[in-house]
């Protein structure tokens, strides 16, 4: 499989993912995604290069969002000034389930991480999604604490406010990168 970055024309695609996501997590009885995300932010964040597909041929199994800029809120500043990436709506195809992609793309956004100058991979989760919690936990990430207070990015209150984080570190995640190098974080030695 290979992980290229996002391109404009993907916006369809990542509406649609969400869209089954949210459908997938409904009949699990969570309301997860089930807001709509603004397709020119979902674009916003593709020209800005944060956003990566993974790719089996001509198929999409997976996305990842890594960036540098953390969601206003949720970190504090003593947090924010060690150096970071931010993972957000990792998402993977439900053709694809069971597969550990998710488990990998997590590796993959970790090396990419460390390799930028980053200590750690932080993400916010769904805040009444506990079975995704325990799969973060599963995956080596540790709770930092939940935070409830605030807008979420596609209006209304905050609802992916459970906070964990693992350190950044190099790992073999078997896909083929055709991501350019990242850009070394600013703060980062």
């Amino acid at each position: 499989m290979i992980i290229a970055p996002a391109e404009p024309h993907d916006v369809t695609k990542l509406l649609a993912f969400r869209e089954d996501a949210a459908a997938w997590l409904r009949d699990l009885g969570s309301d997860q995604w089930s807001r709509p995300y603004p397709a020119d932010k979902l674009l916003a964040t593709i020209e800005a290069g944060t956003v990566f597909m993974l790719r089996d041929g001509h198929t999409t199994a997976a996305t990842i969002t890594l960036t540098p800029d953390a969601e206003d809120g949720l970190w504090t500043d003593v947090e924010l000034a060690e150096p970071s990436m931010f993972i957000n709506k990792l998402t993977v195809d439900r053709e694809y389930a069971g597969q550990n992609l998710g488990g990998r793309l997590l590796d993959w956004a970790g090396d990419r991480a460390h390799r930028a100058g980053a200590k750690w991979i932080r993400l916010d989760a769904w805040t009444t999604n506990e079975g995704l919690q325990r799969y973060y936990l599963g995956q080596g990430f540790t709770h930092v604490r939940t935070v409830r207070e605030g807008v979420a990015v596609n209006g209304g209150p905050r609802v992916s406010g459970w906070l964990a984080q693992r350190a950044a570190r190099p790992a073999d995640h078997g896909f083929t990168d055709r991501t350019p190098a990242p850009e070394r974080l600013r703060f980062a030695a």
